[in-house]
């Protein structure tokens, strides 16, 4: 948090309190409510009413009316759009799930109505399945800071193996992101930060009738739930945290945060190239070097990008930013990445690695980096900035320097935006992550994972007052889906409140098929190859 952003804290706090002292005597105990709960000084802002109306498919979907901001519980309010499909077995109800995607910037309709089929029978018998769009995503008054032009300008110029001196032109470029941010959502950016969010989700409990949370959230959204159960630990029935974050070290210490991700995302590209290696037949990739194969591909792509079938230009970049997110899939993507990576070699413009940044891509990354910026407590020293940026990108060679010095796109290019930011953070959650009191927490970690690193999901076991971890040795992204062996202890507590005996470790991922799949095997979405192009990380795996 920025040392303005801390004193405009403050103030409010000790204006807060100040009133409930006059008002109480100076009671410690409310004082102490002012520190903690921005509502406690005007009260408790109102339940959500929904109005249901059918969607399609079963589908219901309504609007809820919360406060833009929190320390004016009656004042002002914004539209969170939200959707459920009630439980087919009612005999069976239990109650609401929340589900909650990755991000930021997921949408949560998308993501209930595109993965409500895959949830096992047990979920959809005992649950009525819900999810909305946080506030400034989606539907839910979407923040936009660059226009479709401009992100596609910035992508497009982007380099896959940026020369020795990218650090400043990339700042430049995250100070023109942070201007368009104030200029086109000044209004709504201070109040875009999870603890705003999680303030959220217990309005909709509360409108939704239930007393308790039930919950699942995937790789951000296992920082949301982790927040609400800070701020809301009696209020917890069951929160399944899958891909988790080290809510430390995302919110208090970033760049003890980013590193371990550079490190993650790169890892799982070198243990994919080791593979091409040892099994070049059905990579078909490297030559016998897939490494040096990778580093020659990159600079070719930069210096003469591949013409796409809608006018536009793959890059070196292109190539990097399509496998920071297809290498989430685990070992099962692995002979179709071997596939694309031969066709760029060809310049096969059919290759999904060679597809850019779409705006629909755009309207998942703007929100991405607004909301980490107003989270995460950057210091602004720009010397500072230079030596982890540079840093990162020396530690992790295959893919790292293109997301250090690219523009403001997906996590890892957050710290040259976020260093930059002035504006205020008064949704950010600045307090304890321990949730003491609360029902146990379930924590997942994948030993491989690319984009939460295991050792994350190990520090927020540990940071709960009352959690159990549960490992999955695989590659990949997040577990629910992926692992039967998982999705059987997911389902089984956040239905019958069964918690995992200590040390659980599921090793049941679908390994490498000896050819490129046509469709979708077991265990992952492929997302690519059965949909298209997978712009963003809102897919559960499909276990058949």
């Amino acid at each position: 948090m920025t040392t303005r952003a801390r004193r405009g804290f403050a103030r409010f706090r000790i204006a807060g309190a100040v009133v409930l002292a006059l008002a109480a005597a100076g009671t410690g105990v409310q004082v102490m409510a002012a520190q903690t709960d921005p509502t406690a000084a005007q009260g408790a802002p109102p339940v959500p009413s929904l109005t249901w109306s059918d969607c399609q498919d079963g589908f219901e979907c309504a609007n809820a009316a919360v406060p833009v901001d929190y320390r004016e519980p009656q004042g002002r309010t914004m539209t969170l759009a939200v959707i459920r499909k009630k439980a087919a077995d009612p005999a069976q109800r239990k109650g609401t799930l929340f589900l909650q995607p990755g991000g930021p910037g997921n949408s949560g309709v998308d993501f209930v109505r595109g993965n409500y089929a895959s949830l096992p029978a047990a979920l959809r018998d005992s649950f009525d399945v819900f999810g909305y769009d946080v506030r400034g995503v989606g539907r839910s008054s979407a923040v936009q800071c660059w226009d479709d032009q401009r992100y596609t300008q910035a992508v497009t110029q982007a380099k896959g193996a940026p020369g020795p001196d990218a650090f400043e032109p990339a700042v430049r470029q995250a100070a023109d992101f942070d201007q368009a941010c104030e200029d086109n959502a000044g209004d709504l950016l201070p109040y875009v930060g999870t603890e705003y969010v999680a303030r959220d989700i217990d309005l909709l409990r509360q409108a939704l009738g239930e007393d308790q949370l039930t919950y699942y959230g995937r790789s951000f959204g296992t920082y949301i739930g982790t927040v609400y159960a800070a701020l809301f630990p009696e209020r917890v029935r069951a929160l399944a945290l899958d891909g988790a974050y080290d809510p430390v070290h995302y919110a208090d210490r970033p760049y003890a945060y980013d590193r371990p991700q550079y490190l993650a995302l790169d890892g799982a590209m070198g243990r994919f190239l080791d593979w091409c290696a040892a099994d070049p037949a059905t990579c078909g990739f490297g030559d016998g070097d897939p490494r040096a194969a990778f580093e020659k591909l990159k600079s070719d792509l930069d210096a003469d990008p591949v013409p796409t079938a809608n006018g536009g230009q793959a890059n070196g970049y292109t190539l990097v930013y399509r496998l920071m997110f297809n290498i989430n899939e685990g070992k099962v993507i692995w002979p179709s990445l071997g596939e694309a990576l031969r066709k760029a070699q060809q310049r096969d413009n059919t290759s999904f690695l060679l597809r850019p940044p779409s705006p629909a891509s755009f309207d998942f990354l703007g929100p991405n980096v607004v909301v980490e910026c107003v989270d995460k407590d950057y210091p602004s020293d720009p010397a500072l900035l230079k030596r982890n940026v540079t840093a990162f990108a020396e530690a992790a060679p295959l893919l790292g320097p293109a997301m250090a010095y690219g523009p403001p796109t997906y996590d890892h290019q957050h710290a040259t935006a976020c260093a930059q930011w002035t504006g205020e953070h008064v949704s950010r959650y600045d307090g304890s992550f321990g949730a003491e009191g609360s029902a146990p927490i379930l924590v997942l970690g994948t030993t491989g994972d690319p984009d939460t690193p295991y050792q994350d999901a190990v520090a927020l076991s540990r940071e709960l007052d009352n959690a159990s971890l549960l490992t999955f040795k695989a590659e990949g992204h997040t577990a629910f889906g992926r692992s039967a062996c998982a999705t059987d202890a997911v389902t089984a507590y956040l239905v019958d409140l069964k918690v995992p005996a200590r040390g659980t470790t599921c090793a049941d991922e679908t390994q490498p098929p000896s050819s490129t799949p046509k469709v979708a095997p077991p265990g992952t979405t492929l997302g690519e190859l059965r949909n298209g192009v997978s712009d963003r990380l809102d897919h559960l795996g499909v276990l058949r």
